[in-house]
C-alpha cells in the first residue's frame, strides 16, 4: 500500500514489549509506517541504550516516555541528557509545576544548541488515560472535573513553554480551544474499531481523534500484540485503511 506521509508523521508506536528482540522486530517491521517509536519505562529500564541506538541506527524518531517529575534543577539536567541521547520527543508531568517545566525546556534548549539541531518536542502529561473521574475524585482527592482539570494543566504547560501535552481524546478539543491549534496534543488511549480497550478508560478511534485535531496518536497493543509473524504489520495496514476511508 502507498504510505500517506501526513498520517505517518502523526503515528507514535508504543514499544511496550518484554524483550529487546521483540522491540527490534517491531521497528524493522513497522519503520515504514511509524513516524515515532515510543520507548517507555518497561523497555527503557530493561534495554534503554540498546533500543535507542537501534532506532537511531534506522534513522527513525524516538520518543523517550519517562514522564520526568522532580525538582527543577534535576529535571533540567535530565532533559539535557535525554536530548543529547538523540530523543526527538520526551515528556514531563505537568503536576511538577511551572518552574520544573521551564527547567525541562531550558535543558532541551541547551542540549539542542550543543548538537546544532532543532529543539525536540517537549510534552507535559496532564491526566493519565487510566485515571477515571472516580479515581481522580475518590483516590487522589482532587475535587475537579477530569477534562476541565486536564485543560487547566495544559494551559500551565503552554505558559511554561512546553511544545504541547499528552492528553486523552476526551480532552483534545477543550485543550485546542484553550491553548490554540499550534499547541501540540499527543493522544494515547487510541483503539481501532476492532480492538479491545484493555486498561484504558478514556479512549477513541484513530480516525475520530485525528479528525478532532490531534497532532499525534499513540498506538500500542492493538498493533504490537497482533498474532502471527506479520500480525503487527497487518494491524497497522488496517489502521491506515480505517483512517483513510
Amino acid at each position: 500500500m502507498t504510505i500517506n506521509e501526513q498520517v505517518k508523521e502523526k503515528i507514535v508506536l508504543a514499544l511496550d514489549v518484554d524483550t529487546l528482540e521483540e522491540a527490534k522486530r517491531l521497528v524493522d517491521l513497522l519503520c515504514e509506517y511509524v513516524g515515532t517509536f515510543k520507548v517507555g519505562l518497561q523497555l527503557y529500564t530493561a534495554h534503554g541504550n540498546e533500543i535507542i541506538n537501534y532506532i537511531s541506527g534506522k534513522n527513525a524518531n524516538f520518543f523517550l516516555d519517562v514522564k520526568l517529575m522532580d525538582i527543577p534543577n534535576t529535571v533540567q539536567k535530565a532533559s539535557e541528557n535525554i536530548v543529547l541521547r538523540g530523543a526527538n520527543f520526551f515528556n514531563v508531568h505537568t503536576l511538577g509545576g511551572m518552574k520544573m517545566m521551564q527547567g525541562a525546556v531550558e535543558g532541551a534548549k541547551i542540549a539542542s544548541q550543543k548538537l546544532g539541531k532543532k529543539a525536540p518536542v517537549v510534552l507535559g502529561v496532564t491526566i493519565l488515560t487510566s485515571i477515571s473521574q472516580k479515581v481522580l475524585n475518590d483516590e487522589l482527592l482532587i475535587d475537579k472535573n477530569v477534562s476541565n482539570y486536564a485543560t487547566e494543566l495544559a494551559k500551565l504547560a503552554k505558559k511554561a513553554g512546553l511544545t504541547g501535552v499528552v492528553a486523552s481524546p476526551a480532552e483534545l478539543k477543550g485543550i485546542k480551544e484553550a491553548c490554540g491549534k499550534d499547541f501540540k496534543v499527543l493522544c494515547p488511549g487510541i483503539r481501532p474499531l476492532w480492538s479491545s480497550k484493555d486498561d484504558q478508560q478514556r479512549i477513541a478511534t484513530p480516525r475520530a481523534t485525528l479528525d478532532d485535531g490531534a497532532d499525534y496518536i499513540v498506538l500500542g497493543r492493538a498493533v504490537t500484540s497482533a498474532e502471527g509473524a506479520n500480525g503487527p504489520l497487518e494491524a497497522m495496514k488496517k489502521i491506515y485503511e480505517e483512517i483513510e476511508e
